[in-house]
C-alpha cells in the first residue's frame, strides 16, 4: 500500500493545475498576501493549504 505524499508548499504550474486558476491570477493573490507563499531565491512556492481555504472562502461568497 502506497501513501500518497501531498506536499504543503507547490509551484505556481502545480497551483494552477489544482485550482484552474491562471499564473496571473494566482501571482496577484500572492502578492496581495489572499494566500501564503515563501520564496528563496528565486524559486516561489504557495502553501497548498492557504490556497485551498482562499478557494472555500470564495465559494463561500468571500466571507470569513
Amino acid at each position: 500500500m502506497q501513501t500518497e505524499i501531498r506536499p504543503e508548499w507547490i509551484t505556481y504550474e502545480e497551483a494552477r493545475c489544482l485550482i484552474g486558476l491562471s499564473r496571473t491570477t494566482l501571482w496577484r493573490l500572492v502578492n496581495s498576501g489572499a494566500v501564503k507563499s515563501a520564496s528563496v531565491g528565486r524559486a516561489t512556492r504557495i502553501n497548498r493549504v492557504s490556497l485551498e481555504e482562499y478557494m472555500e472562502r470564495e465559494a463561500r461568497g468571500g466571507t470569513s
